[in-house]
């Protein structure tokens, strides 16, 4: 089968989907469900319903646009990501995978290919935790892993809740119906740049995912005692800001603890009040991130985190408050399918390696809906999240090609 992937088309696309932002290139800011948004939502559509495809949404706001195959009633494959981009970041993370899914799609027709399963183009909701604090919110919801109540429960920093929000975004359904049913899927492929300097540094042009590495998201709260910073002596002091500088530090000896190479621990914020130069840091927030390819490993460095952070607490006389955000287990990648893509690279001439993702992905909770795996493509430096992230057009071309080559392959299959 020749499959052509369309280069220039593809390239025009991503410039048009990044120029749906809420602040001046050349970085990409598109929260979950503002005006740029929404913008990018509707621009997805047009060009779902010009490939012929029939597009439907939920109550959170997901879409999914359907070829239909020879056999309907079989589970359908699908691949997808996302288009929501954290503040001042790249245009490559997340849309690759949907944009890419859909050119896959366009390729396959193209070349005359009659799927026998559906081929389904996902677009998760919010991937990124910019506007609810909780990444994945989308596919979270797909899986069954967050009901209703606790969606109702969501508020962003200003208040708003999740479904005051998605109301103003035309988006009213029952979210008790968001779920997918079981068996809907027979396989799930994520096209996405690596975000990670591998691939670029082994010259390979695929990455194949066997695991992925799961986060758990602990939050405190430590509240100390302000007061002048002239006056309060230094014996006298419960400094909040004090106390989360040596948790920080706690984290960092948590991760290097575990003997996994794999574990990794982060303080990715630290707020403190009243932030002023003359005043005593009266209260602070840390939200600590930590992740492995392995539960153990992982929940050993957050129960470490947890009692360090009781023993610095006790000892500064700091009032603590801890809350475990998220701690979800970690995926693997089905060795079907991911023999099924290291074939189609063979048959080929294109390289590639297996190799686990350290970032987490929409795929992270597809896999418990059924098999999955992804397809990795390098990106420069290894930059993501950032306004230089960039993916060379050819090597965005080639992860098209496995992808559509590969969804080929899937649907066919017994």
């Amino acid at each position: 089968m020749n499959v052509t992937i369309d280069t220039n088309r593809l390239q025009a696309e991503l410039g048009q989907l990044a120029a749906f932002s809420s602040s001046q290139g050349p970085g990409v800011t598109r929260v979950l469900w503002s005006e740029a948004d929404q913008q990018a939502r509707a621009f997805m559509r047009r060009l779902c319903d010009q490939a012929g495809l029939r597009v439907r949404e939920d109550a959170l706001g997901n879409l999914f646009a359907r070829w239909v195959g020879s056999a309907p009633d079989l589970p359908a494959v699908a691949s997808g990501s996302h288009i929501d981009a954290i503040p001042d970041s790249g245009r490559y993370d997340g849309t690759v995978g949907v944009l890419g899914a859909l050119e896959a799609i366009r390729a396959l027709q193209q070349a005359g290919f009659q799927p026998q399963r559906s081929l389904e183009l996902i677009l998760f909701t919010a991937e990124e935790p910019t506007r609810f604090g909780i990444g994945c919110l989308g596919s979270r919801v797909l899986a069954g892993t967050l009901d209703p109540a606790a969606l109702r429960q969501l508020r962003d920093r200003a208040g708003a809740t999740l479904d005051e929000l998605r109301a103003a975004a035309g988006f009213v359904g029952d979210l008790g119906q968001v779920a997918l049913a079981p068996g809907c899927y027979s396989a799930f492929l994520e096209l996405h740049i690596e975000q990670g300097p591998l691939l670029e540094q082994a010259g390979l042009p695929i990455g194949i995912v066997r695991a992925i590495a799961a986060p758990a998201s602990l939050r405190i709260a430590l509240h100390g005692q302000g007061g002048h910073a002239g006056a309060v002596l230094m014996p006298a002091r419960h400094d909040a800001l004090l106390a989360a500088a040596e948790i920080a530090l706690a984290v960092e000896a948590a991760a290097l603890a575990t003997g996994s190479p794999d574990t990794v621990a982060t303080t990715g914020v630290l707020r403190i009040e009243p932030g002023a130069i003359n005043s005593i840091p009266a209260r602070a927030l840390l939200e600590i991130d930590v992740r492995d390819i392995a539960s153990a490993p992982r929940d050993q460095a957050l129960a470490a985190i947890e009692r360090a952070a009781d023993e610095i607490c006790a000892r500064r006389g700091i009032h603590a408050e801890r809350t475990l955000l998220n701690a979800d287990p970690p995926a693997m990648g089905d060795p079907a399918l991911i023999e099924l893509v290291a074939q189609a690279c063979q048959e080929h001439g294109i390289g590639h390696q297996v190799m686990v993702s350290r970032a987490y992905h929409d795929s992270l909770f597809m896999a418990r809906v059924c098999p999955t795996s992804m397809i990795f493509i390098p990106c420069r430096g290894g930059v993501s999240h950032r306004p230089d992230e960039y993916a060379a057009p050819e090597a965005i071309a080639r992860g098209v090609e496995v992808l559509a080559r590969s969804l080929a392959a899937a649907s066919v299959m017994p």
